[in-house]
């Protein structure tokens, strides 16, 4: 548990009234950025206040109307992801540049170049959004800053957002993980359980992973993995 010196004030408003917790500012900083945080370490009071500085603390009634709960870990979580923070300069930068590197990784696997048919290399369109003056919004999630960022990149850096259809068979030895693996990078659309216990499926993936998804597949399963481009 963080001092009450060290910490700061999250605070969310919501039916007519004021929500603030006590927390650890670097601890909420990861919370916000969608990290695994111990709540238990993030609170430097177990009270829920309408006025911290005053040490009013709001009612059960009202924080459980709000939240749902009167679980103070999870409605302090609720607080941090929803509300505001008071945070550094400091924090406000690394937070800029994580979502900036969000952003980045996002177009680099979701989009190509239609020149060359090959996904843009991170450092050209992290020098191109630079180019652009786009401004990151550190509050956003990369996902909702996405349109904004790619409309303003259109007239520097070639984009083209392609989807792959991949037919895949998995040997049942390597199933278990290589199954999970398939999900994270695309949507199945088609699958089944052949009698010899393999999986076969039909993957949509981005065009911009989709070298990386190969190689993932083939370290997974030895290079047993059959896939081919539809």
């Amino acid at each position: 548990m963080v001092k009450l010196e060290d910490a700061v004030v999250a605070r969310l408003s919501s039916h007519g009234t004021n929500f603030e917790v006590l927390v650890d500012p670097e601890l909420a900083l990861s919370l916000r950025m969608g990290e695994s945080v111990d709540l238990r370490n993030l609170l430097a009071s177990d009270k829920i206040f309408k006025d911290s500085k005053k040490g009013d603390v709001a009612s059960e009634e009202m924080i459980r109307k709000v939240f749902g709960t009167t679980d103070v870990l999870k409605v302090a979580e609720q607080i941090v992801k929803r509300g505001e923070v008071q945070i550094t300069t400091e924090q406000r930068r690394r937070m800029r540049e994580q979502r900036l590197k969000q952003v980045v990784a996002m177009i680099s696997r979701r989009a190509i170049n239609p020149q060359t048919g090959l996904p843009h290399p991170p450092a050209r369109i992290e020098a191109a959004i630079s180019e652009a003056k786009v401004q990151i919004d550190e509050h956003k999630s990369a996902e909702e800053q996405l349109p904004k960022i790619v409309k303003a990149l259109s007239p520097i850096l070639p984009l083209k957002f392609e989807t792959k259809r991949i037919a895949i068979k998995i040997p049942a030895t390597y199933v278990g993980r290589a199954q999970r693996t398939v999900r994270e990078f695309g949507t199945v659309k088609q699958e089944q359980w052949l009698n010899d216990g393999s999986w076969a499926a039909i993957v949509e993936i981005p065009a911009g992973v989709q070298g990386e998804f190969f190689d993932k597949l083939n370290d997974l399963t030895r290079g047993e993995v059959e896939t081919k481009v539809l």
